[in-house]
Formats: C-alpha cells, structure tokens, sequence
C-alpha cells in the first residue's frame, strides 16, 4: 500500500477485543452496523474470513435509488489485530485493532478511489466507523 495516498479514519470503542472482532466480522451485524447515514442500509453481508476468503456487502439507499456492492477478496488476516484485504477494484485496506484497557482502538488505512473528493471519501468512511462504534457499544 503507498502511503502517501492512503486515507485514515480511526475510533476508539469502549468494549473488549473479542467482542469487536466479532461485531466487525459477523455478517449479522455487519448488515446492523455498516452504513454511513441513517438513509442507508445493508441488506445482506457475506464474510468469509480467511486469507483468500471473499465477502461482500450489497449497500442501497433505503429509498432504492442507488444501491452497490462492497466486496474484495481478504490477503491477511491476524485475529483480534489485523485484516488486511484488495477491493474488486485493486484498492487495498488494511484495518488494525489494538485493545487499550477497556477500550480498543481501530485505525482503518485505505486507498481512495478517483471518482469522489478525498474528503468525501473520508467522511463516508468515518461515518461508517462511527456508526460501527455507536452499534458496538451496544453490544
């Protein structure tokens, strides 16, 4: 991954290591969870979570709209502190979970696509990660 054109977007959850593993990467509550605005949803979210496993998130506008797929195949995977993995496009994202105390950090690093600002892309991608946290506080 090039760093110089990467974006970051990070939170803390206050939770435990193993329970945000598992809200992250449970396609039940990833289809809870993975969505930028409260107009937004997904509706179905498979996740094979392996080195070379593939998943998939079909994200839509609740009004049907505009609706797209999520998906890449994973390229490494440390449980509990590491997911590494390439869109279908080629972009790379690497997400790492460090637990501190009672709290776990996530830092998500990823490559931006051409088509939107960066900042769009930052926010979009914060927001997500928002309202992971918010949901897994809950859980």
């Amino acid at each position: 991954m090039n760093k110089e054109k990467t974006i970051t977007v990070t939170t803390k959850v206050q939770s435990d290591l193993k329970q945000v593993w598992e809200v992250w990467t449970g396609p039940e509550h990833i289809k809870q969870w993975n969505s930028p605005s409260p107009d937004w949803h997904t509706p179905k979210a498979k996740n094979d979570l392996r080195e070379k496993g593939r998943f998939s998130y079909r994200m839509e506008a609740k009004d049907g709209s505009m609706g797209f797929d999520f998906s890449g195949t994973y390229t490494k995977i440390v449980p509990y502190k590491h997911i590494a993995y390439t869109l279908d496009d080629d972009r790379k994202v690497s997400i790492d979970f460090k637990e501190m105390g009672d709290t776990v950090a996530i830092t998500e690093t990823f490559e931006p696509e051409n088509e939107n600002p960066i900042d769009m892309q930052r926010s979009g991608w914060q927001a997500i990660l928002n309202a992971f946290k918010q949901y897994a506080e809950k859980h």
